[in-house]
């Protein structure tokens, strides 16, 4: 996936010669579109509004750190939401409630950290409808939904639809999986009801229409093994730190350490990489995600630091957002 991301920034002989393989790719994604549009396939309402937030690229855009954001900012304005996610990574079948303890092997990663983190009822399921009406019938409190990743899942009604861009790699070579990293084409960013452009460490904001910036900053740390005890960055102690991550852009969490003046070896592993003991030192000073951290609470060595992202929304979207959902 780090080979396939690199080339995706280019154009190059490699991707020329998956032409073929896009083509294919964009035909039949292009189909399905139409089918929804036509009506000839039909999308279901689940009897609450759904958010959705996806990307029309392959990995890497900051997706979940703006599900957790949201879902905490709609429970602050007096909503009870809740959360669907495919569960990318993970080995259950069907629907699943994501519990604090479940294993992030079953359930994913991401779904893992959202459920720690915003404290909000999730279910996973590869059928969106599906995981959607478990999530009501178990919680029927829910009155909004949030959809982390989806934007492609047309079967979900949705109410309102947020597509996040990294700032920093945007829509690479602009060319559909596997030339390049478009699930979708690039014309599709103007269907959405708004675009989020993360900005991470010292990326600058690209000219898009009808973005929104959102800035991502490394936050406090705390060891593994004491979550409670948290750091700022600048007050860690001095160590020799490994910087460790399996994100879909490793380089926004160097960049973002690098923004707070942290001393480090950089270590990178594919998306969703899952954790074994014998990946990183268990003596060692290591700083990670904190989707990085859910794999690796059980064998945690003592000096192994999760670092906190904050999210920072532009007041002008926080405003759009608010007179959408009053809609």
């Amino acid at each position: 996936m780090l080979s396939l991301q690199k080339l995706w920034t280019r154009t190059g002989v490699f991707t020329v010669l998956l032409l073929p393989l896009s083509a294919l790719f964009s035909a039949v994604s292009g189909l399905r579109r139409l089918a929804y549009r036509r009506g000839w396939l039909a999308s279901v309402a689940v009897g609450v509004p759904v958010v959705v937030v996806g990307n029309i690229t392959a990995g890497g855009s900051g997706k979940t750190p703006l599900v957790i954001w949201l879902v905490e900012w709609l429970r602050a304005q007096g909503y009870r939401p809740g959360v669907v996610s495919r569960g990318y990574g993970g080995t259950g079948r069907g629907c699943i409630e994501v519990q604090p303890d479940s294993r992030p092997t079953e359930v994913g990663d991401e779904p893992l950290l959202i459920r720690i983190k915003a404290d909000a009822p999730v279910v996973v399921g590869r059928d969106r409808v599906a995981a959607a009406r478990t999530l009501l019938a178990r919680h029927p409190g829910v009155d909004v939904i949030v959809s982390d990743d989806g934007l492609q899942h047309y079967r979900l009604q949705r109410d309102i639809e947020l597509a996040v861009i990294d700032a920093a790699s945007g829509l690479g070579n602009g060319w559909p999986l596997p030339a390049g990293p478009l699930r979708e084409p690039g014309r599709r960013l103007r269907s959405v009801d708004a675009v989020i452009q993360v900005v991470r460490g010292a990326a600058a904001p690209r000219a898009i229409d009808r973005a929104w910036r959102v800035d991502y900053t490394a936050g406090r740390a705390y060891r593994l093994r004491a979550p409670r005890e948290k750091t700022a960055l600048r007050d860690l102690p001095p160590r020799d730190w490994l910087a460790a991550t399996g994100i879909g852009r490793p380089q926004g969490f160097f960049d973002m350490l690098q923004a707070q003046g942290v001393r480090f070896s950089p270590r990178a592993f594919a998306d969703h990489h899952a954790f074994r003991p014998q990946d990183l030192p268990a003596d060692g000073a290591v700083l990670m995600t904190e989707k990085d951290a859910v794999k690796c609470l059980v064998f945690a060595g003592a000096d192994w630091w999760a670092v906190e992202l904050d999210v920072a929304p532009e007041a002008g979207f926080i405003h759009w957002l608010d007179a959408r959902l009053k809609q």
